[in-house]
C-alpha cells in the first residue's frame, strides 16, 4: 500500500493500524473509525460516510495485501455500528466487499469476512432484507466450507439471519426462490443441509406461503432425500411432511398438476425412501386432486404397477402402490366414454385450454364434475382456485400403451400383471366405445396371456376376453362371424365358419353359425376362432389348461354359444386330429363340469327347437371322435342312434387310443351324471335300444376291467330275454319317439360316416408320408 496516498479523513496512524498484523491494533482503529462516523453521523455528513466506506472498501478489504483485507473487515463492521438504524441507507456498499472476501483463500480472513458481516447484519436487522439473495448465495458457500471455525462462524451468522426473516413479513419470496431452486441441486452435504434448514423456517412462517412455489423445489427436495447422511434424509423427511401436512390443509390452492410428474419421476427411483415418499405423496394427491390427476395417469401406472409385484422386503411401498393404483381406477367414470366427435379437440389436447362450467358438483373426493346440463359432459375439474379452473380428461391411448407394455415384458411380476388385467377390465365396463378402438391391438397379447403360469392372471384375462365379447360397444355392423380375411395366414390356424345364409343354401338341415344374441357381439365369434387357433399351435396349452379355460369361460359367456360356435369352427377345421382332440375335451367338460349343469339339463330331453338345434351343431362336430358322438347320444337319450353308430364302429378302424375312450365312457356311465341312464335300465320295455348299446360297447371292450364294469352292469338289468323289439314297443316310445321326427337322424348317421371316412383317409396319407401312425391293436 501506498504510504504516501491520502486516506483523509482517516488519521494516518489509524491506517497504520489497519494494515498491521496484530488483530490488538486493528481492533483499536476500528475503535477510532467508529468513533470519527459517529461524529459523521452527528453531523448528517454523508458524503464523509460514503468516503470512509469507500476507502474501507476499496484499499483496504479488496487489498492484495492479507492484513489489509482483515483492517479493512473490522472497519466496514465498526462503520455499521457507528451508523446504527442509519447503516441501511449504506448497506450494498458494506456487505458487497465483506462477501468478496468469503471467498479468500486465507480461511482466517474468510472468519474474520463472517465476523464482520455477523456485525453488519445484528445492526442492520430488517433492512438487509432487500440484499437477502446475495446474503444467503454467500452463505450457502460457507455452509459447504472445509474450515471448522469458519462454518462455526457462518452458522452464527445464519441463525441470526433466520430470526431476522422470522420476524420480518417483508420477506421478497418471488424474488428468493429462482436462488433456492438453483442451489437445491448441489451434491455438497453442508449445502444441502443448510438448504433444508431454511426451507424449514420459511415453511414456519405464517406470512410466508412457499407452497405457492413447491413445484420448483419439489423435484430437488427429493434429491436430497436420497443423501448419504442420515440427518440429512431425517431433516428432508421433516421438511416433506410438512409440506404434505399444508397440502392436506390447503388443497384448493394446491398446483397438483405442475408436480404430478415430478411425483412420477420419484415413484421410480431406486432409493426406498425416495420411492415410499413420493408414493406416499402420490396416493394423497390423487386421493385429495381427484380427477385432476387423470391427464397423468399412464406416468402415474408406469411407476405404480410394477410396485404392486414387490416382495416382503418392499412391503410398505407396496401397499402405498396399491392404494394408488385402486384410487386412479375408481377416476374413470362412465362419463369419459362420453366424448363425441365434436368435442374429441379437448380430450386430445396436451394440456387442457381454461373452460368455464355453468353447473357443477363438488364430489366427495375433492373434485368438480360437470352435471348433465353441462357443455363438458366428459369433463371433470378440480376447483384449484377460485379464478382458475382447468378440465381434465382421460388419456386412454396412454393408459393402454402402458398396460399393453407391461403385458408383453415378460419380467413383468405376477401382481402387476392381475393389476393391469384389472384395469383393462375396468376401461372396458366404464369406457367401452373408446376401448374398443384398441381391441384389436390388445387382442393378440390377450390371447397369449392365456398361457400365464398362474391361474389367477388366466382368470383375470378370460375376464376381460369375456367382456369384450359380450359388450353391446363390440358390435359392428357385420354381425355374423368374422370374414377371416386376417386369420388364414398360417398352416396351423383355423378357417372361418361361412355365414349362416351360406350354410341354408348349402342344404345342411339342423345347423346355424354361433347364435347372434343380446349378450354376445361381433367379438365373441371372433375370440372363439382365435381361441381354438391358440390350441391348435400350443397343444400343451389345450392338454394343461384347456378345461379350465373352457369351464371358467363358461361361467362368464353363455355356455350354450360356446359350445355351439366352437362345435361350427370345429366341423370346418383341416387339422381332423386337432379337431378330433378338441372335440373330445369338450364332451369331458360338457359331461363332467358343473359349470355346465344347466346345458345338460337342457340337452338331456331335447324339449325345445334349440336344444335340438344345439344337438345337431354338437353332433355333427363331435362326429370328428366317434365315441364323444355315442356320449352325446346317451346325454340327449338318443338310444337308437347311440346303437346305429356302434353298429358303425365295425367299419372303423380301431385303435388303442378308440378303446382307451370307448373305455372311460363305460367308467363315466359309472359316474353321478349318468344316474338317470342307469335308471333307465330299469325299464327294458322302453328303453330296448339303450341296452343294446351298452352291449355293443361291452362287445368291443377287449376282456379289461371296463368290460367287466359293463358286463356287472347290464348284469342287474332286469328280465334280459325282453330285448326283443317288437311293432307294439314302437307306439310306447312316448316323448322321445315325438322329438325324434324333429331331426333327420339318417342324414345325421350319414354325415358321420363322411367325417370318420375323411379321417381314415388322413391317416393313410400320413402313414404314407412316414408320419407315426395311431397305436393299432393287434388282435
Amino acid at each position: 500500500m501506498n504510504p504516501e496516498k491520502d486516506f483523509s479523513p482517516l488519521a494516518p496512524s489509524v491506517v497504520r493500524a489497519l494494515n498491521d498484523k496484530l488483530y490488538e491494533k486493528r481492533k483499536v482503529a476500528a475503535l477510532e473509525i467508529e468513533k470519527l462516523v459517529r461524529e459523521f453521523v452527528a453531523q448528517n455528513n454523508a458524503a464523509q460516510i460514503k468516503h470512509v466506506i469507500q476507502i474501507l472498501s476499496q484499499e483496504f478489504a479488496l487489498s492484495q495485501h492479507p492484513h489489509s483485507r482483515k483492517g479493512g473487515l473490522i472497519g466496514l463492521a465498526a462503520c455499521s455500528i457507528a451508523l446504527g438504524k442509519d447503516s441501511g441507507l449504506y448497506l450494498k456498499e458494506l456487505i458487497e466487499p465483506v462477501l468478496t472476501c468469503f471467498n479468500d483463500a486465507d480461511s482466517r480472513l474468510r472468519y474474520y469476512a463472517c465476523e464482520a458481516l455477523y456485525n453488519i447484519v445484528k445492526v442492520a436487522r430488517g433492512s438487509v432484507l432487500p440484499h437477502f439473495n446475495v446474503l444467503f448465495d454467500g452463505l450457502s458457500k460457507l455452509a459447504a466450507d472445509p474450515d471448522p471455525n469458519v462454518k462455526s462462524g457462518s452458522e452464527l451468522l445464519d441463525r441470526l439471519l433466520k430470526d431476522i426473516v422470522t420476524e420480518s413479513n417483508k420477506f421478497d419470496l418471488v424474488g428468493f426462490i429462482p436462488l433456492l431452486r438453483e442451489r437445491i441441486y448441489s451434491n455438497n452435504q453442508y449445502a444441502r443441509q443448510f438448504i433444508i434448514s431454511w426451507i424449514l423456517v420459511l415453511e414456519s412462517v405464517p406470512d410466508i406461503n412457499l407452497l405457492d412455489y413447491l413445484p420448483e423445489i419439489l423435484d430437488g427436495l427429493f434429491q436430497i432425500l436420497g443423501d448419504n447422511s442420515k440427518e440429512i434424509r431425517k431433516m428432508c423427511e421433516v421438511a416433506l411432511g410438512e409440506f404434505l401436512k399444508e397440502i392436506k390443509k390447503n388443497p384448493s390452492s394446491v398446483k397438483f398438476a405442475e408436480m404430478a410428474n415430478i411425483l412420477v419421476i420419484h415413484c421410480q427411483a431406486s432409493d426406498d425412501l425416495i420411492q415410499l415418499t413420493a408414493m406416499c405423496w402420490m396416493r394423497e394427491f390423487i386421493q385429495l386432486a381427484g380427477r385432476v390427476m387423470l391427464p397423468y395417469s399412464s406416468g402415474i401406472l408406469t411407476a405404480v404397477l410394477p410396485c404392486l409385484s414387490y416382495d416382503d422386503r418392499k412391503k410398505s411401498i407396496k401397499e402405498v402402490a396399491n392404494v394408488c393404483n385402486q384410487s386412479l381406477m375408481k377416476l374413470v367414470i362412465p362419463e369419459d366414454d362420453e366424448t363425441d366427435e365434436g368435442k374429441q379437440s379437448l380430450s386430445l389436447q396436451t394440456e387442457p385450454k381454461e373452460e368455464s362450467l355453468s353447473q357443477q358438483e363438488v364430489t366427495s373426493s375433492g373434485c368438480l364434475e360437470a352435471s348433465s346440463d353441462s357443455n363438458l359432459s366428459s369433463a371433470s375439474v378440480f376447483n384449484v382456485s377460485s379464478t382458475d379452473r382447468v378440465p381434465v380428461t382421460l388419456n386412454l391411448d396412454g393408459i393402454v400403451q402402458v398396460l399393453d407394455c407391461h403385458l408383453h415384458d415378460t419380467a413383468t411380476g405376477m401382481m402387476t400383471r392381475i393389476a393391469v388385467l384389472k384395469w383393462l377390465y375396468h376401461l372396458y365396463i366404464k369406457t367401452p366405445r373408446k376401448m374398443f378402438r384398441h381391441t384389436d391391438s390388445l387382442f393378440p397379447i390377450l390371447l397369449r396371456t392365456l398361457s400365464d403360469e398362474s391361474d389367477e392372471v388366466i382368470l383375470k384375462d378370460l375376464e376381460v376376453l369375456a367382456e369384450i365379447a359380450s359388450s353391446p360397444a363390440g358390435q359392428t355392423e357385420d354381425q355374423g362371424p368374422c370374414d377371416g380375411s386376417d386369420t388364414r395366414s398360417g398352416q396351423s390356424e383355423l378357417h372361418i365358419p361361412v355365414k349362416a345364409s351360406q350354410l341354408s343354401s348349402s342344404g345342411m338341415k339342423g345347423m346355424e353359425c354361433s347364435p347372434s344374441t343380446p349378450t354376445m357381439n361381433s367379438y365373441f365369434y371372433k375370440f372363439m376362432i382365435n381361441l381354438l387357433k391358440r390350441f391348435s399351435s400350443e397343444r400343451k396349452l389345450l392338454e394343461n389348461r384347456g378345461a379350465f379355460i373352457i369351464r371358467q369361460l363358461c361361467l362368464l359367456l353363455n355356455a350354450e354359444n360356446i359350445f355351439h360356435s366352437m362345435a361350427d369352427i370345429l366341423l370346418r377345421e383341416e387339422d381332423l386330429k386337432f379337431a378330433s382332440t378338441m372335440v373330445h375335451t369338450l364332451n369331458t367338460i360338457l359331461l363332467t363340469s358343473s359349470e355346465l349343469f344347466q346345458l345338460r339339463n337342457q340337452l338331456k330331453d331335447l324339449k325345445t327347437p334349440e336344444s335340438r338345434n344345439l344337438f345337431c351343431c354338437l353332433y355333427r362336430s363331435w362326429c370328428h371322435n366317434p365315441v364323444t358322438t355315442v356320449s352325446l347320444c346317451f346325454l340327449t337319450q338318443n338310444y337308437k342312434h347311440a346303437y346305429d353308430l356302434i353298429q358303425k364302429f365295425g367299419d372303423l378302424e380301431v385303435t388303442v387310443d378308440f378303446l382307451t375312450e370307448v373305455d372311460k365312457l363305460v367308467q363315466l356311465i359309472e359316474c353321478p351324471i349318468f344316474t338317470y341312464l342307469r335308471l333307465q335300465l330299469l325299464d327294458v320295455k322302453n328303453n330296448p335300444y339303450l341296452i343294446k348299446a351298452l352291449y355293443g360297447l361291452l362287445m368291443l371292450l377287449p376282456q379289461s376291467s371296463a368290460f367287466q364294469l359293463l358286463s356287472h352292469r347290464l348284469q342287474c338289468v332286469p328280465n334280459p330275454e325282453l330285448l326283443q323289439t317288437t311293432d307294439s314297443i314302437k307306439t310306447t316310445l312316448g316323448f322321445k319317439k315325438a322329438t325324434a321326427t324333429n331331426i333327420d337322424y339318417l342324414e345325421l348317421l350319414q354325415h358321420f360316416e363322411r367325417v370318420q371316412n375323411k379321417h381314415l383317409e388322413v391317416r393313410h396319407q400320413r402313414a404314407g408320408r412316414g408320419e407315426p401312425p395311431d397305436r393299432r391293436v393287434v388282435l
